[in-house]
């Protein structure tokens, strides 16, 4: 956890607002609506969403969201007992069920249509004059501190 420290501190003192808000507005709306986009595209073209006949399924939304989540318990499993990954053993389980979580959401949004990447953006840019997102705030009693 001090790696993760020591990198956000670099990072933040880096990252200033101006920048976020110009790497926000583009880049990352850019990146991710792509990639929800392919995502969705390669899931399409491998049967995720038509049945045998190629008919169009109706995906269940709550069915889509408890996948993910069960991506992000595995992910919690793999951080927990520090496991390699069963499918890909050169790397951790953890990075992985995070790549799943990830792949997940982005292929929902993308077959949504939403702006993900839009929505990414702004709510980045949002976080970053945030009140309850500072130090003290955190720290103060009732603060988001775990």
């Amino acid at each position: 956890m001090k790696e993760i420290r020591t990198t956000y501190e670099r990072l933040s003192k880096a990252f200033t607002k101006d920048i976020a808000a110009n790497v926000v507005k583009k880049e990352l709306k850019q990146i991710f609506s792509r990639l929800a986009n392919q995502i969705h595209m390669i899931n399409v073209g491998i049967g995720w969403w038509h049945d045998s006949e190629g008919d169009i399924l109706t995906r269940n939304v709550g069915e889509l969201i408890a996948l993910t989540h069960s991506e992000i318990s595995e992910w919690m499993e793999g951080e927990r007992k520090d496991l390699m990954d069963d499918k890909l053993p050169h790397r951790k389980m953890a990075e992985v069920e995070i790549a799943d979580a990830i792949i997940r959401m982005l292929d929902f949004a993308g077959a949504a249509r939403y702006d993900i990447g839009g929505a990414i953006a702004e709510k980045l840019e949002y976080n970053l004059q945030r009140e309850d997102h500072k130090h003290e705030s955190r720290e103060s009693e009732g603060g988001k501190l775990f």
